[in-house]
């Protein structure tokens, strides 16, 4: 998908692609304003808890680096929202500051996903996925699986091309 061409981070992608990557950094941007709240496991897992033994000194670092961290979070998605065309599908130009952005919110989005979705570090996703279309092929899950899965391609793809 992404390609290097002439110092820039090139994909094209499809209307229903746009859709897709608009809603889920348009989704990580409201998770991290107005729905942000540190009982959901997914600010947990976006925020983790720097002395895991220690919470008030996790409190402590949280207190000072916290807003800089969220508005970060903020701003790589803004950096998928700034770079898709428009409710259409094309070409997609990134310099290296923006593909490194993109990396860190995909990123973001996989792991907010991933809570959501039960995704360990051990599931086999062709397996859930398969699990999932057995069961309901028009589920939500089906859709939400294949997301992820899509966002894991999306970001491998950038990488890989970062590091060629």
């Amino acid at each position: 998908m992404f390609r290097c061409r002439g110092g820039h981070y090139v994909a094209t992608f499809a209307v229903d692609e746009v859709r897709v990557l608009r809603k889920v950094a348009s989704e990580v941007v409201g998770l991290l304003t107005d729905g942000f709240d540190h009982s959901d496991p997914v600010v947990g897992r976006l925020f983790p808890d720097v002395y895991a033994d220690d919470a008030a000194s996790s409190a402590e670092f949280r207190r000072y680096t916290e807003g800089d961290l969220k508005t970060a979070k903020i701003d790589q998605a803004g950096a998928i929202l700034a770079a898709l065309p428009d409710e259409q599908g094309g070409e997609v130009r990134l310099d290296a500051e923006a593909a490194e952005a993109w990396l860190r919110a995909l990123n973001d989005a996989r792991l907010a996903m991933g809570v959501r979705l039960g995704v360990k570090e051990g599931t086999d996703l062709g397996a859930e996925l398969d699990e999932a279309v057995a069961a309901d092929p028009a589920s939500t899950r089906v859709f939400q699986l294949s997301v992820y899965a899509y966002l894991g391609y999306l970001q491998e793809s950038l990488l890989n091309a970062l590091l060629d």
